[in-house]
């Protein structure tokens, strides 16, 4: 009896032994963000996922495939542009699986072939592409390199969001161009505005001397007045020579006054 109960529990040990075995080759746990490809003899069954599920073993194998946004840098790279000129640049894209059945049976590596891809159409679209679009409008750059790298990798079940040239490297002998040309611009709108202000303050000079013409003492008084800021600035006396035509400009009114008055007396007294 003893040796039958000893039989038997080896007998269990050994079922549970296999039991454990065969969950841990068959339960398959996937994530939320992740999807799970199976192959049954090798045909495709599907995807499957996010949960738990029970693969038979040695018929079945199951490939995860990650559904999040992967970040893929783009290195830095010799590129000329549609203008000759030779720069680096590098950049970043963004892409995800949308169909992750076609992300493992269509390409044999989807991320080393959307990097190759990105790679590849940087080139191109910066041989297609002037300096000064590719430093100005760079958006347009991007968009560019986000429709045609998104059209050759839908095919792959891949999604790409974002495309964005990070930097440009300039040769030093074009920086010191565009710092020259910089420079230029500036001494350029410099002078405009300089020419403009004088524009402004000779047809100012100009409507002041149109005025001061119809009144001929107004000339001597303001030759006055700027005799006085000059005496209050420098805190000197000033000796200068009074022009007959300055005393004329003066006396002329007072005597044409004068006589005025005395021919209004001699009026009154006829």
């Amino acid at each position: 009896m003893g040796d039958v109960l000893s039989g038997l529990a080896c007998f269990g040990g050994v079922l549970i032994f296999l039991l454990l075995i065969f969950l841990s080759v068959s339960v398959r746990v996937v994530k939320e963000y992740e999807r799970g490809v199976i192959f049954r003899l090798g045909r495709l069954i599907g995807a499957k996922g996010p949960g738990l599920f029970i693969l038979i073993p040695v018929i079945d194998r199951m490939v995860k495939v990650d559904l999040r946004v992967i970040t893929l840098d783009v290195p830095s790279q010799e590129a000329i542009t549609k203008d000759n000129v030779t720069i680096k640049v590098n950049a970043v894209v963004y892409f995800k699986v949308f169909n992750p059945e076609d992300a493992i049976v269509q390409v044999e590596d989807y991320r080393r072939a959307t990097w190759q891809i990105a790679q590849t159409t940087l080139r191109n679209v910066i041989g297609q592409s002037e300096l000064d679009e590719l430093l100005a409008h760079r958006e347009k750059v991007n968009n560019e390199l986000q429709r045609i790298i998104d059209e050759q990798t839908e095919p792959w079940g891949i999604k790409v969001t974002l495309v964005e040239v990070k930097d440009v490297e300039l040769p030093a002998t074009m920086q010191r161009a565009m710092a020259r040309q910089a420079e230029s611009e500036r001494e350029k709108r410099a002078k405009i505005i300089h020419a403009s202000g004088e524009f402004e303050a000779s047809k100012q000079l100009a409507e002041a001397a149109r005025n001061i013409s119809k009144e001929p003492a107004t000339i001597q008084l303001r030759y006055l007045q700027t005799l006085t800021e000059i005496a209050v600035e420098k805190n000197s006396t000033i000796i200068f020579p009074v022009p007959i035509d300055l005393l004329r400009g003066i006396l002329t009114p007072l005597e044409q006054e004068a006589q005025k008055s005395a021919d209004d007396g001699q009026s009154t007294v006829d």
